[in-house]
């Protein structure tokens, strides 16, 4: 089945994964907005066309570090962040994963827009989740209660434009063309309390009101499958309309890698289909999660 859908969407084109190419349109076109100039004025700055400037803020195309460079400067980013816009151009091209920290304490996470870009993109998401809801799936009282890691709690203002941001994002699942979500859960996200007996309800309600979408398929992986290597650490894969658009993601307490490797893409894809063979069934999962329900109610 793998097999055949990858053949039935064809090889990658010779301009290679777009993925470096669309963080770094999403950076230089928040810092140009940052700087409150329009696409004309920062080409003006940078000494190149207002098209340029558009071009790559768009993704389109292949980009030149030198003139990466030059935006950077042009809109007075830091030495930092224009590093790491400039190494991101030089390889654009490139295949490997490539990994982009956690933001400093008291700050949004640098990533969280280009996973955002990726998911309104993205025509399938396939999501393996081993510790906490999915932010697609999450309340928010339930994403509010997550515990921060010690050295990245965020102030007051940050968390609420974070839970916005949350919450905003699942408004893909509710457009007219939403993407194909199949979810696996291990038990232990459905079992961990977080936020309290009634916040949990409130959380696991959501979930058996979301499985109910005709885009949106949840399954348990219960304890008694056992344990599995391919549930290690959970990952989402993101497919779009071309193989230039397929990224596996997961994160960790100190930033997101990104993987766009053929090899990894389909070690990936059989990990999780795999597990979808190893979790129950939609309506037995169903009646798991209400059966956690129950339980956290009960203590």
């Amino acid at each position: 089945m793998t097999k055949a859908r990858n053949a039935a969407r064809g090889p990658a084109p010779d301009a290679g994964p777009t993925t470096r190419r669309r963080q770094v349109g999403i950076r230089l076109q928040a810092l140009r907005a940052a700087a409150g100039l329009t696409a004309e004025e920062a080409g003006t700055r940078a000494g190149m066309s207002k098209s340029t400037v558009s071009r790559y803020e768009s993704s389109r195309g292949n980009i030149k570090w030198n003139q990466v460079d030059q935006l950077c400067r042009a809109y007075n980013a830091s030495d930092e962040e224009r590093a790491a816009l400039v190494g991101l151009a030089k390889n654009s091209r490139a295949t490997e994963g490539w990994w982009v920290p956690r933001a400093r304490s008291g700050s949004l996470p640098d990533d969280l827009g280009m996973l955002i870009a990726l998911e309104s993109e993205a025509e399938s998401l396939d999501q393996f989740a081993a510790g906490i809801v999915p932010g697609l799936l999450q309340t928010r009282a339930y994403a509010r209660s997550i515990k921060a890691t010690p050295g990245h709690e965020l102030e007051a203002d940050a968390l609420e434009s974070l839970l916005d941001t949350r919450i905003e994002r699942q408004a893909i699942l509710d457009r007219k063309d939403p993407p194909r979500y199949q979810v696996v859960l291990d038990e232990a996200v459905i079992r961990r309390e977080v936020g309290g007996p009634e916040v949990m309800a409130d959380q696991l309600d959501y979930l058996l009101e979301r499985s109910q979408g005709p885009s949106i398929t949840l399954r348990v992986l219960p304890f008694a499958s056992g344990a599995h290597s391919g549930a290690l650490t959970g990952f989402i894969s993101l497919r779009g309309p071309d193989p230039t658009c397929d990224v596996v993601y997961t994160e960790n307490m100190s930033g997101s890698l990104y993987l766009e490797k053929p090899e990894e893409l389909s070690l990936c894809t059989a990990a999780f289909e795999y597990l979808l063979g190893e979790a129950l069934s939609p309506n037995s999962s169903a009646e798991m999660i209400a059966e956690a329900r129950k339980q956290h109610l009960n203590t």
